[in-house]
C-alpha cells in the first residue's frame, strides 16, 4: 500500500517487550518526533517496559498486561474504541502482538519484511519496511521510520529521567566515583556469566580504584545471582539488586562509569545514557543484539560456537547457539584487557 509520509496526523506503535528491544525503538521514535514534531503518537507497550518510558514526552501510552490474558485484549479493543490511526507500526513479531494488532485500528498497517514477518504478523499488514540482510535489531526498527520518510536515522535518546531519580542515584554514586556496574543476570541463566568470574573482575576493578555496584531486579534468580558474586569476593560490593525501580536502574547507569553485563536489557538501557557497556555473549550474535554504540567492546564467544555448532554452513542472521554452559567460554583475562582497555581511553 502506497501513502505520502507527510499526511500522517496519527501514528500507533506496537512494541510491548522487551526491555532492551523498547530501549531500541526509542530511538526509532525520537527520530520520528525529530522530523514530525507535531505528530500524535500512541505506543502501545507492556507492563513493566512501562515504567522505564513512561516519562518520556509526546507519546501516549496504552499498557497492555499480558498477566491479564485473554482480557488484555478486550482492554486494549475498549481502551481504542471510535479511534482509528492513520498509520499502525507493528514492531513485534510475536503471536501475542499480532492478535493484539487486530485490536488497533488503522488504514495503514506497517510490519516487517517477509523474511522478518513471523508469528503470522504479515497477515495483519498491508505495507512493509525494506529489507535488510544482517541488521541489528535497532537497525531493523530504523526501518519502519525510514518507511514514514525520516532522513536522520542516527540513533539518538533522552529519556527524560524524573528528578527523583536522579536524587537517587546521586545518592549512590558521588560526582568523582569511578563506578563498575554489574549488571549480572540475563532473562535465562544460561546466559549468565559465572559469578566468580563476574568476582574476579570486580576484584580487578578495585585493586584500579572502583567501586562496584551489582545492579538488577527483585528476582530470586538475580538476587542468588548477586549473592554468589559477593561471597567470592573479598573486597565489600555495594549490592543494590532489586532495590531499584527501572528509572532509578536507569539513573544509576547513567552515573556508571561502565557497564559489565550478558545479554540482557539494563545493557540497552546503559546504552541510551552513553555510558560504556562491556557485553558477555555466547548464545546470541552480537551483531544483531549487543549494545549498539559498544558492539566493539562486546567479549562474545558466539562465531566459534556456530562454527563447531554448524560446521562448514552458513547460518540465518538471528541464529541462537545451544548449550547450557557456552559463558563459560568466556575467559576473565578478556574481559579485564576490554576493560582495561576501555578505561585507559577514559583516563
Amino acid at each position: 500500500m502506497s501513502f505520502d509520509p507527510r499526511q500522517i496526523r496519527s501514528l500507533c506503535l506496537l512494541r510491548l517487550s522487551a526491555i532492551g528491544d523498547v530501549c531500541h525503538a526509542v530511538a526509532m521514535v525520537q527520530a520520528i518526533q525529530r522530523q514530525y514534531p507535531q505528530l500524535r503518537l500512541t505506543w502501545v507497550i507492556g507492563k513493566v517496559e512501562y515504567q522505564l518510558l513512561k516519562h518520556l514526552p509526546g507519546i501516549e501510552f496504552v499498557v497492555f498486561d499480558k498477566s491479564l490474558g485473554l482480557k488484555a485484549y478486550g482492554t486494549l479493543r475498549r481502551t481504542l474504541k471510535g479511534r482509528r490511526f492513520d498509520v499502525l507500526l507493528h514492531m513485534q513479531v510475536a503471536l501475542r502482538a499480532t492478535i493484539a494488532s487486530l485490536m488497533i485500528p488503522a488504514n495503514v498497517r506497517i510490519g516487517f519484511d517477509r523474511a522478518r514477518a513471523k508469528e503470522g504478523q504479515w497477515l495483519v499488514t498491508n505495507a512493509r519496511v525494506a529489507p535488510l540482510a544482517t541488521p541489528h535489531v535497532l537497525e531493523g526498527f530504523m526501518g519502519f521510520a525510514a518507511k514514514l520518510g525520516v532522513t536522520d536515522l542516527t540513533p539518538r535518546w533522552n529519556m527524560h529521567l524524573p528528578d527523583e531519580a536522579l536524587a537517587f542515584a546521586a545518592s549512590q554514586i558521588g560526582d568523582n566515583d569511578r563506578v563498575l556496574a554489574i549488571c549480572a543476570a540475563a532473562s535465562k541463566a544460561e546466559r549468565n556469566w559465572l559469578p566468580e568470574r563476574y568476582a574476579a573482575v570486580a576484584e580487578h576493578a578495585i585493586a584500579q580504584g572502583y567501586r562496584v555496584l551489582l545492579c538488577g531486579g527483585p528476582a530470586a534468580q538475580e538476587q542468588q545471582l548477586a549473592s554468589a558474586i559477593e561471597a567470592h569476593c573479598r573486597h565489600e560490593l555495594t549490592n543494590l539488586v532489586g532495590q531499584t525501580s527501572l528509572v532509578q536502574l536507569l539513573a544509576l547507569l547513567q552515573r556508571s562509569s561502565v557497564v559489565l553485563a550478558p545479554d540482557t536489557g539494563p545493557a540497552h538501557m546503559a546504552v541510551t545514557q552513553g555510558t560504556p557497556v562491556i557485553g558477555l555473549y555466547a548464545h546470541s550474535n552480537p551483531g544483531r543484539t549487543g549494545p549498539y554504540l559498544f558492539q566493539k567492546q562486546v567479549v562474545s564467544v558466539y562465531d566459534e560456537v556456530i562454527a563447531e555448532q554448524f560446521p562448514g554452513k552458513t547460518v540465518p542472521w538471528g541464529t541462537r547457539a545451544k548449550g547450557e554452559h557456552l559463558m563459560a567460554r568466556i575467559s576473565v583475562a578478556a574481559v579485564i584487557k576490554v576493560f582495561d582497555q576501555l578505561m585507559a581511553v577514559r583516563q
